[in-house]
């Protein structure tokens, strides 16, 4: 299989400290990819590494062979990389159908002037990306609280509204920080599940960070163990 992700040599340092160091790995096109390790070990500055939210302080981030490295977050989202967060990054505010419209924002091609005006296009796409909404949060059961405020769900049915934003941008490639935490057993199992539904489903490739062993047992096609920032497994 093909690297669709490549670390090569990536490093970073907070002042002294060196929150990764010397990391280098591949993450095939299509696989569930699982990086474990203890509290403080690089997993999430890794990730942040990856999305553009941090520069390496050395190395390269390449997807699909081409140099990410230091894009900003926008870029390497428009070019196929989605991430949901640790701590939920959700707009408690907005409904959940609109928390999912907004992440399709920069794939719409209506400009201003046919917003204004609600020509014709405008209408159609706006209706093109409600469906698409509809069908990420029936896939996500939330269908009953589809235009309920965010702020109102429970935090395991926000885990997966922030998993059905990511996948609204059309990515290629999923990170996953910790999408288990906090989540009661029942919830946690049914997660095993959504996930592998989404890699089949979508055709995308999923790099998860989790604490959850039997999670990361069960849907883990491969498994890299970090601690102090250097790969030990």
């Amino acid at each position: 299989m093909s690297a669709l992700l490549s670390i090569q040599g990536m490093s970073h340092y907070f002042g002294g400290l060196k929150a990764v160091s010397n990391f280098t790995f591949d993450v095939p096109e299509g696989v569930i990819y699982g990086l474990i390790g203890p509290n403080g070990s690089g997993k999430t500055t890794t990730f942040n590494l990856i999305t553009g939210i941090y520069t390496p302080t050395e190395g390269k981030v390449l997807f699909e062979g081409r140099d990410i490295t230091g894009q900003k977050p926008f870029r390497i989202v428009q070019g196929g990389v989605a991430r949901t967060f640790q701590n939920l990054r959700i707009f408690g505010n907005l409904s959940v159908i609109d928390n999912i419209r907004v992440a399709r924002h920069f794939t719409v091609k209506s400009g201003l002037f046919t917003s204004l005006l609600r020509l014709p296009s405008f209408k159609q796409e706006e209706e093109v990306v409600r469906e698409e909404a509809m069908q990420l949060i029936k896939m996500m059961h939330l269908e009953d609280r589809a235009f309920d405020q965010a702020k109102n769900l429970p935090y395991g049915a926000l885990r997966r509204l922030e998993i059905a934003r990511a996948l609204a941008t059309k990515p290629k490639l999923v990170l996953l920080d910790e999408p288990a935490a906090g989540m009661n057993p029942k919830e946690t199992d049914d997660l095993m599940g959504l996930i592998r539904q989404v890699r089949d489903d979508f055709k995308v490739t999923v790099f998860l960070i989790e604490h959850h062993m039997k999670l990361v047992m069960n849907v883990c096609e491969r498994v890299k163990v970090i601690d102090f920032g250097e790969t030990i497994a």
